[in-house]
């Protein structure tokens, strides 16, 4: 059961992600129905630590197996999606694939659970801003690139 709890018409999630950069690109995750992207992970479930929760989903997302290589950053997240308001609690790990011809991939990764709408792109650091990543925050922690670093995203002031 993922760690996502109605808290007086507020929800809180724990939720787990990673940042995998190849040549110079970061592997983003993004819902084609949607107008915005996301680093790859998902919801911590409860009982479970977030690295093997982000080893987890991304085995049941994209069927790769990851090594985690550093820890990025935490961020809390305060935002509203569908007339809801969220706290979220995330932690950003540094990752990579684990076989080989995977850390080839610069193409779109397809979701392996059926969801078609939802799909993994590679997109160039040099270019982040052009790109609306949530939370706001990440794409000023992998410009920087000093982790591991603590963050609050506030989108509800």
């Amino acid at each position: 059961m993922d760690i996502t709890v109605d808290v007086g018409g507020q929800i809180l999630n724990v939720r787990t992600a990673m940042c995998i950069i190849h040549n110079n690109k970061l592997l983003t995750h993004r819902d084609v129905n949607s107008d915005h992207y996301a680093i790859p992970g998902g919801r911590v479930q409860i009982g479970e630590d977030s690295a093997s929760a982000l080893k987890r989903e991304v085995m049941e997302e994209m069927g790769k197996e990851i090594e985690i290589t550093g820890y990025v950053t935490t961020i809390e997240n305060f935002f509203e999606m569908k007339n809801k308001k969220y706290h979220e609690i995330e932690f950003v790990y540094l990752a990579e694939f684990k076989n080989e011809e995977d850390k080839k991939i610069e193409d779109t990764i397809k979701n392996i659970e059926g969801k078609d709408y939802l799909q993994y792109e590679w997109i160039n650091i040099n270019e982040i801003d052009n790109y609306p990543i949530l939370p706001k925050t990440i794409k000023q922690v992998i410009k920087e690139g000093c982790y591991p670093v603590h963050k609050i995203n506030n989108d509800l002031i």
